[in-house]
């Protein structure tokens, strides 16, 4: 897999984690998306009546959604700097600076 940016001691201690534990068998493009929704999830839910430092716990959280997301990608061979690149072109595209500046609104709703 192309993964630029990410060392390749990184990705040889998810594999070996993974491996270590049999696990590869689980890594389907389907089970991986959904671990990848439900860490999203607990990351969510640390903003929930927040109001003390949670920065540890949200490293956490953010470390496990980075991980399962390389996991993702390794699995369907995705090089993630390219289907990001991609993608930032077609937000470029869909929110031109004069229309988005300043404004939340979807691209289908920008005038």
């Amino acid at each position: 897999m192309k993964l630029n940016g990410i060392s390749k001691e990184t990705m040889e201690d998810i594999h070996r984690f993974v491996h270590e534990r049999d696990w590869e068998q689980f890594h389907t493009p389907k089970d991986l998306a959904i671990s990848l929704s439900l860490e999203a999830a607990e990351l969510l839910e640390i903003f929930q009546w927040s109001g003390t430092d949670k920065l540890p716990h949200m490293k956490e959280e953010i470390a496990d959604v980075l991980v399962y997301c390389i996991q993702l990608c390794d699995v369907l061979d995705l090089d993630p700097e390219e289907i990001i690149r991609t993608k930032m072109a077609g937000n470029c595209a869909k929110y031109p600076v004069d229309k988005a500046y300043g404004s939340a609104k979807k691209y289908t709703e920008l005038k």
